[in-house]
């Protein structure tokens, strides 16, 4: 890629120069270091890496199976097996390149003050932002994740912000029946920003001895199988957040150019790339390319122009999920 292709790829989200609009997803790099070791990929050609996520203390994660391929996706159960956030901060930190792109923690807890001291400790680091998991159990409410109750989010948020001076994603569960609520009451906690969305929740049966195939019973289901979905809600919290300038991170099945640039037309600032590289590790570069070469065809000059430029029909009908 040309330096003139390059430099039309830069994007400003909350106030951090991102050098491509790309983001690895949490989860799919481990803390950074898994992808450097392929020959030819290179993180300068991304905006910015989520950090695996990361709790107060070291998590061994869920028993296996962890991982099992569906149909055009994948579904995880990995448990946020992590080392803990003061080993993250001392060992793995000082051992990434923060000249070549940006870093962003992920955090987790399972009560709202384990998330505010996670925060805490990495707003005392050299992390470049912090990213919210909401879609961890709340243990002092029984089990019922953070992310699938607006005012539980809210509070998390909140917890957060007051912990952190640093930019904060949030990062937003499909499995609730109002993510533009949702993201609507996270900005008055807060946040400055949303990634959209996590994964779908699914089972795998093994039919031979009639029980889950994952050790979890259930998991989190990636890949373009999820897309459709993804880009809905990221449209839908486009719409509820544009009056506040709130960034979002667009995310959910993205394995080519074509699907980043309808990402961002729905409204995403910047897309998420993470199961597509599990296949395809030097996907990032040829996406990059396909951004650019689109931005050109259209007589446009960055990334910006092209955010939310979506033209909605006029002629709708209300959807009622039934296909009629």
């Amino acid at each position: 890629m040309n330096k003139a292709d390059k430099a039309m790829l830069a994007v400003d989200f909350c106030g951090m120069r991102f050098d491509t609009p790309l983001v690895l997803l949490s989860g799919c790099v481990g803390f950074g270091e898994e992808y450097t070791r392929v020959a030819g990929f290179s993180n300068r050609d991304v905006g910015a890496v989520c950090l695996k996520g990361t709790t107060l203390e070291p998590r061994l994660g869920n028993p296996p199976h962890r991982i099992y391929e569906t149909p055009m996706g994948m579904l995880n159960a990995i448990g946020l097996q992590n080392p803990g956030a003061r080993h993250v901060i001392d060992k793995i930190l000082p051992t990434l390149d923060f000249g070549e792109t940006r870093f962003i923690a992920n955090i987790s807890g399972s009560t709202v003050e384990e998330y505010a001291e996670v925060a805490r400790l990495f707003n005392d680091s050299p992390i470049d932002a912090i990213e919210i998991n909401i879609s961890c159990p709340n243990v002092k409410a029984g089990g019922v994740a953070f992310g699938n109750d607006p005012e539980m989010s809210a509070r998390v948020v909140e917890a957060v912000r007051a912990a952190s001076d640093k930019p904060l994603i949030t990062k937003l569960s499909p499995n609730q029946t109002d993510i533009a609520g949702n993201a609507r009451r996270c900005i008055e906690a807060g946040t400055d920003a949303f990634a959209v969305i996590n994964t779908l929740m699914g089972m795998a049966i093994d039919i031979e001895s009639r029980a889950p195939i994952l050790g979890n019973n259930q998991g989190g289901l990636s890949g373009p199988a999820i897309k459709p979905v993804a880009l809905l809600k990221t449209h839908q919290v486009y719409q509820a957040c544009r009056d506040h300038a709130i960034p979002i991170i667009g995310q959910g099945g993205i394995a080519s150019a074509e699907d980043a640039i309808e990402f961002i037309i729905a409204g995403a600032s910047a897309v998420g790339i993470g199961t597509a590289l599990f296949y395809d590790p030097l996907i990032c570069s040829r996406i990059n390319q396909g951004i650019a070469d689109y931005l050109k065809r259209h007589g446009m000059s960055e990334v910006s122009q092209l955010v939310g430029t979506l033209s909605l029909n006029s002629a709708v009908t209300p959807a009622c999920g039934c296909g009629k």
